[in-house]
């Protein structure tokens, strides 16, 4: 609790000040000045009054709560909302400052409202991680003013110190898993695939719906019905996907996955991605697990889909932190041999700048799509697309453009080279990573190759 002056106090007494300074002048005005200044004297005592009067039963007149989740989701939205309740019987100008953890670099976290007696407010506003790790938050800092605002009173709530971790984005997994259980995944860029083939297992028999495809009526089954019965009941076989297949994300943590792309590191994009995909097949009745490497052995989470098994990956995906050595793919063919034993999905998270960086590399990627169904998964320089995209006005920015240019086609021949040796690729760009994985996860499924 703390005693503070507003700037309409300092703004009256300043006044009075150059008043007096113009009576010396025109001494006439000094009898009125006199009492002018002690009316503002009493204005100002019977604010404080107001202010620091007690209260029935010793209760704080003013209340406050910071209300946010239990952890915060990396690279998203997350709202944190402030409960706000005026206690006096009167109605009360307020300033909030929150005190948000270092990590965000934002000093703007300011509101100002206007609460009647009786009267409770609600102040939601949005925090964006970049980092996983703990956020240290602060108090929440009220400072109340009655009508007369000539005084303010300072209330703090909140425990000092208030540590509260960032995990990879699970609202973005939820957002997902939403939509995917509704059939509305199509609003997030996922494309409706068209099957391909017949790589379903026989599920049921089930009655005739308008918009079945008519090659799955069973009509040995329709005409047993129809006998006992009308003659145009039909009945279809129902497929469903197959099912307990596994999809391990491989993550490379080495030094060309701590590259940023608005705010986030291509390692968080990754684990991101992983955590989304991972629910998706877990949906799809498929089993996820994990691998990530480096210069060194990294974390392995064989496939499974039990009951909490997305919360283990999540929390082993929390824990991943970047290297900045060379990545070790010997390191990686050698754990897929040891610890892959059934034919699996492997989605590679990596980053490649340079053809030559690929080939050095080519030798163990063959070796895994051999044994399994392989996706390398690289990143598009969306800058240089920027880049390209402006004018070129001097000698020196068609230059400049040339040599992005250059960049830009040899990761276009890194998917070619990829596909020439039957290795799946995807360049996709940092954003539109999680949409464009679900896709062609989708897509194997659709025909049959996993």
């Amino acid at each position: 609790m703390s005693f503070f002056l507003t700037p309409r106090f300092f703004y009256l007494f300043t006044a009075l000040i150059a008043g007096f300074v113009a009576s010396f002048f025109l001494p006439w005005l000094l009898g009125p000045l006199e009492v002018l200044l002690g009316v503002a004297v009493l204005l100002t005592a019977l604010d404080a009054l107001l202010l620091y009067a007690p209260t029935v039963g010793g209760a704080s007149p003013v209340f406050g709560r910071r209300v946010l989740g239990e952890k915060l989701a990396n690279g998203s939205d997350n709202d944190v909302q402030l409960y706000l309740e005026n206690r006096y019987r009167f109605g009360i100008q307020m300033e909030v400052i929150d005190e948000i953890p270092h990590q965000f670099q934002r000093r703007d976290v300011l509101f100002e409202v206007a609460i009647q007696p009786g009267q409770t407010q609600v102040i939601t506003y949005q925090l964006r991680p970049t980092k996983r790790g703990e956020y240290e938050f602060g108090a929440t800092n009220v400072y109340a003013a009655s009508p007369l605002r000539l005084v303010r009173r300072r209330f703090r709530f909140g425990r000092e110190g208030q540590v509260v971790p960032v995990y990879p984005s699970f609202l973005q997994m939820r957002q997902y898993e939403l939509l995917a259980i509704h059939n509305r995944l199509t609003e997030v860029g996922i494309k409706r695939i068209r099957r391909v083939g017949q790589s379903m297992e026989f599920e049921q028999i089930r009655p005739y719906a308008a918009g079945d495809d008519p090659r799955t009526i069973n009509w040995k089954a329709s005409a047993r019905r129809a006998t006992g019965g009308p003659a145009d009941t039909l009945v279809v076989n129902h497929f469903q996907d197959e099912r307990a297949q596994q999809v391990y994300c491989l993550i490379d943590k080495g030094r060309v996955m701590r590259m940023p792309f608005e705010g986030l590191s291509l390692l968080d994009y990754a684990i991101n991605a992983t955590l989304v995909m991972s629910n998706i097949a877990l949906l799809k009745h498929d089993k996820a697990g994990l691998i990530t490497f480096s210069n060194r052995p990294g974390a392995v989470v064989p496939a499974e889909r039990r009951p909490g098994h997305l919360r283990s990956l999540l929390e082993v995906l929390y824990r991943q932190k970047t290297q900045y050595l060379e990545t070790d793919y010997e390191l990686l063919y050698a754990t897929v041999r040891a610890r892959i034993k059934q034919r699996s999905l492997l989605i590679l998270f990596t980053n490649f700048e340079t053809l030559q960086g690929m080939e050095r590399q080519l030798p163990y990627l063959r070796g895994l799509s051999k044994a399994h169904l392989l996706l390398v998964v690289f990143f598009e320089n969306t800058e240089l697309r920027t880049f390209l995209d402006a004018p070129a006005d001097t000698t020196a920015d068609v230059y400049n453009q040339t040599i992005a240019e250059k960049f830009q086609q040899e990761k276009r021949q890194i998917v070619l080279e990829l596909q020439r040796y039957g290795i799946h690729a995807l360049l996709t760009p940092p954003q539109q990573l999680t949409a464009n994985t679900i896709n062609k996860y989708l897509e194997f499924k659709a025909r049959g190759m996993i």
